[in-house]
């Protein structure tokens, strides 16, 4: 569905690709080093592969799940059968082995008898598949039969992780995302070997999953948006649909409830979660930081219980994120005392904390994780505050506001966005290193990077392409490629190089004049 969305939005505004279309003449195969997220390691060398009608994709016991989804990927465009089988030789094949591969590494040979990825779980099958899609022309990505010729450099990638977090934040409760929006950003995202998708499922103004034990919740609570549009939320089958499918692409989905504060659409939908008993109107604008839930009633914990046990029955992941950011109509101490009961509770149904990086401003959970989104010119207290909770065990995930916030304007002409963290052109989303950002901070407990999408200014598919890219996989590419890879003259040659990719899957992205992107 949301290959077939993309192929239409493109037909819109491009126009069809012919079938009948005259062949390209014979191409000179993409080098092993010109994707993006950029490989650990490559070795080019001997003959390329190319793929024909004859060719078969082998997948071993345990693989076949990603032999199809790679099926998929390549037979509207090639025109080609690609059976899924389990025997043979030669052709493509997804080869699962023990070695130095991790949870998500792999290795791919290419050479003139055929291609194998080899890797110790399916995950790295899965991102090797990311990685063989670049290697191919753009057209591969497209829903109808292209000219080719469909060829893969000869050589070796050797390729691993450096950081084991590598996320992507949807907020869905500003403006409201259905189904097949968020499977088609899933889509976006596994491209680049992202691995969490963090949803921010309520805030002031929406709340948007169902919970049976508070129905009014979503019924109510989810009933609007920024600017008064009609909101929505998820059932429960929705949201496990949701799972599932970004479970298919090897992301873990890690829901947020925002708490005490952005907590308004809840304090609407029930007057006893307000201290004076009394339910605030519904919020559809964009200011922060004036609600909070009612620390000193014990219905509060009662309420909190309720929805992490609903909601972890439905998430298999391992975390689950409190928020805890801009509380400010919540005095310090509430704020202290209301993480305190809250963790525990998270850690009752089998999941770890994660929380903005206020909550180091209380005592984080042990094992708790704080998300990091503070700006370069933050104050020198709150990051020693963090650096300070960070060597005394609590992990990091850096979402820095001014580098990687995809919600910020490009400039000043950008017509969606906000600029209060400043402008975030594609060089400065990429040009840092997560391991040195933060002072005093030990490098083992940097997880990985993470780069939110807030909503107040974004309505639909078309406007997340808009932001996400060309900035998102600059940021899967820190949490990704080794930092010796790291380098911005060469990075931005190679994702201009994604712009054509881009165009095949109707993403209608930014044109930064900082990427030299292909001309005709």
């Amino acid at each position: 569905m949301t290959r077939l969305l993309g192929s239409l939005l493109l037909v819109a505004a491009a126009g069809a690709f012919s079938v009948g279309a005259a062949p390209a003449p014979e191409a000179t195969p993409t080098p092993l080093d010109r994707v993006v997220p950029a490989p650990a390691a490559t070795e080019p060398g001997g003959a390329p592969y190319r793929i024909t009608r004859g060719t078969h994709i082998r997948a071993d016991s345990g693989a076949a799940e990603v032999g199809e989804y790679l099926a998929d990927i390549l037979r509207p465009s090639t025109g080609y059968p690609l059976p899924v089988t389990g025997r043979g030789s030669g052709g493509i094949r997804l080869r699962l082995s023990e070695g130095p591969f991790g949870e998500e590494g792999y290795r791919l040979d290419s050479g003139r008898s055929g291609i194998t990825i080899t890797a110790g779980e399916p995950a790295g099958l899965f991102h090797g598949v990311q990685t063989l899609r670049q290697l191919l022309p753009a057209a591969v990505e497209k829903d109808s039969v292209q000219p080719g010729p469909w060829l893969v450099a000869g050589g070796t990638i050797q390729d691993t992780p450096r950081y084991g977090w590598r996320g992507a934040m949807l907020d869905v409760s500003r403006h409201f995302f259905d189904v097949d929006e968020v499977k088609r950003y899933i889509d976006q995202l596994a491209l680049y070997k992202i691995n969490k998708l963090h949803l921010h499922l309520s805030d002031d103004q929406g709340w948007r999953i169902a919970i049976d034990s508070w129905p009014r919740l979503a019924t109510y609570g989810g009933s609007t948006e920024v600017g008064g549009g009609p909101g929505g939320y998820y059932t429960k089958e929705q949201y496990k649909e949701i799972v599932r499918y970004a479970t298919s692409r090897f992301l873990e989905v890690v829901p947020e409830i925002d708490m005490p504060g952005h907590t308004n659409a809840a304090l609407a939908s029930y007057a006893e979660l307000n201290c004076d008993g009394v339910a605030p109107p519904l919020y559809t604008g964009i200011r922060v930081g004036f609600s909070s839930l009612c620390v000193g009633k014990d219905v509060t914990y009662d309420f909190v219980d309720d929805v992490v046990r609903e909601i972890a029955e439905l998430t298999p992941g391992t975390y689950f994120h409190i928020g805890g950011d801009e509380a400010h109509s919540t005095p310090h101490a509430d704020y202290v005392a209301f993480m305190d009961r809250v963790q525990p509770v998270v850690a009752k149904y089998g999941k770890t904390v994660i929380g903005w990086h206020q909550l180091t401003s209380a005592k984080p959970a042990e094992g708790a994780l704080a998300q990091y989104w503070g700006v370069d010119a933050s104050s020198a207290a709150e990051k020693a505050r963090v650096a300070a909770a960070a060597r005394n065990g609590t992990g990091l995930i850096l979402s820095p506001a001014d580098r990687v916030y995809l919600d910020m304007k490009y400039d000043r002409n950008t017509p969606l966005g906000l600029s209060w963290a400043g402008y975030v052109e594609v060089q400065r989303s990429y040009d840092w290193d997560p391991a040195a950002y933060l002072p005093d901070v030990p490098a083992s407990a940097i997880r990985g990077v993470e780069a939110p999408l807030w909503t107040e200014t974004v309505e639909n598919s078309a406007h997340i392409d808009y932001m996400a890219f060309p900035r998102l996989p600059g940021v899967a590419e820190l949490g990704w490629s080794p930092a010796a890879t790291h380098d911005w003259a060469d990075y931005r040659e190679r994702l201009a190089a994604q712009g054509p990719r881009w165009e095949a899957l109707g993403i209608g992205f930014h044109r930064s004049p900082q990427v030299p992107w292909p001309t005709g």
